[in-house]
């Protein structure tokens, strides 16, 4: 008899993680498209509107012949043109040397920030919102941090109760992730909120993280960023993905205070997470320029208004929402969630149970503006129709 091999160990954490939630979604995607069905996907937070021209000309003229292995921490050029948008955003003063690092994307960023700050046996807690972007959990299991969530619920207008934490809490943090405009709920959160945050997390001893990555999707009044309240204790995380439809290019930045950047400079450069040369040029002249950020955004104020006018006419409860890509809605009727999603499927419009994100969001539907304006007039038609 041959003995089987032994197989090698595979740490508890990894074994114990969940499929990602949007392969299952892809899987239905498939099959609904293999059957010859017209797809309307409002499920994953992907952009698909064209990356513009200028953009796109750039990366091809910037591909050299003989390539080299990028900065990890960004170019010159990139850095400088990220320290010139924060200036005009948001009116803050940040030095491309000290205060900021360009990343391969937000997500890699965001995975692998608990794994820097978390020190098991005192500050190993990590305080993440519920409902919520998956990876700020998913980032702190594998650092061996203790998670703990944050409600957000529509009484206290999706924003967590910071003043409910109590100091034997705060003195365990290490770290409190933020996210506004906000993933899934849409909600906005006002100045005051990142000041509130800010002033805990410095006289705590902590870090808040402020995931920003839809933050130039406003409709009339501009969001307010965490930087706006000073660099001590906060890092904000920044995206081209949705700013500039250039989701498939991978690259964003992180800015704060210049004791965690220089960590996370100290540790980057193992982890392979630099965007190519010619991907950081691209970026450079994106951040450099403003117009093509106004017209996305008005072409996702004009997604919104059309899908929450389809959704409120037939008597959907839809959340407020005036910036970032998601409607978040009640089903009208007090229809069950997943009746209301099946019924959907069938006619082609494919939408998230906001349960996806963390209990808090039970009841919930998330819809993500991403279709192209045409595809989302016609899913508003079906809409009005058939919801």
């Amino acid at each position: 008899m041959t003995d089987l091999p032994r197989s090698g160990p595979i740490r508890r954490r990894v074994a114990e993680q969940q499929t990602y939630a949007f392969v299952a979604i892809a899987e239905t995607r498939a099959r609904l498209a293999a059957e010859g069905r017209t797809v309307l996907d409002f499920t994953v937070g992907e952009p698909r509107e064209e990356t513009p021209e200028f953009i796109r000309d750039a990366t091809a003229r910037s591909i050299p012949v003989r390539t080299s292995y990028p900065p990890t921490n960004g170019t010159p050029e990139l850095r400088q043109s990220i320290a010139g948008w924060a200036e005009r955003r948001f009116g803050v003063s940040l030095d491309p040397d000290r205060d900021l690092l360009a990343t391969l994307g937000s997500k890699e960023a965001i995975y692998s920030l608990a794994s820097v700050v978390v020190e098991p046996g005192s500050r190993d807690l990590v305080l993440v919102p519920d409902p919520a972007y998956p990876v700020y959990r998913t980032g702190a299991e594998m650092a061996g941090a203790e998670v703990r969530t944050l409600p957000l619920i529509e009484d206290r207008a999706f924003l967590p109760d910071l003043e409910s934490l109590g100091a034997d809490t705060l003195g365990r943090t290490a770290l409190l992730w933020v996210n506004y405009p906000n993933n899934p709920t849409g909600a906005s959160a006002p100045a005051e909120f990142f000041a509130r945050a800010a002033e805990l997390a410095r006289g705590h001893g902590f870090w808040l993280a402020s995931d920003e990555a839809y933050i130039d999707l406003f409709d009339r009044v501009p969001s307010p960023s965490a930087l706006e309240h000073g660099l001590s204790n906060v890092i904000s995380i920044h995206s081209l993905s949705k700013r500039s439809a250039m989701a498939g290019f991978r690259s964003g930045f992180l800015a704060g205070d210049p004791r965690l950047v220089d960590a996370l400079r100290t540790i980057r450069p193992s982890q392979g997470v630099a965007a190519p040369h010619f991907v950081q040029s691209a970026a450079a002249l994106a951040w450099d320029d403003d117009e093509h950020a106004v017209r996305m955004r008005h072409l996702y104020r004009r997604k919104r208004e059309l899908l929450r006018h389809a959704l409120e006419a037939r008597g959907a409860h839809v959340a407020p929402s005036d910036a970032g890509f998601f409607l978040y809605f009640r089903p009208p009727g007090e229809e069950p969630v997943d009746e209301c999603l099946a019924r959907l499927q069938d006619l082609g419009i494919l939408l998230i149970p906001g349960d996806r994100f963390g209990e808090s969001g039970r009841g919930w539907i998330r819809m993500a503006l991403v279709p192209t304006l045409e595809e989302c007039e016609q899913a508003a038609r079906i809409l009005e129709r058939e919801l």
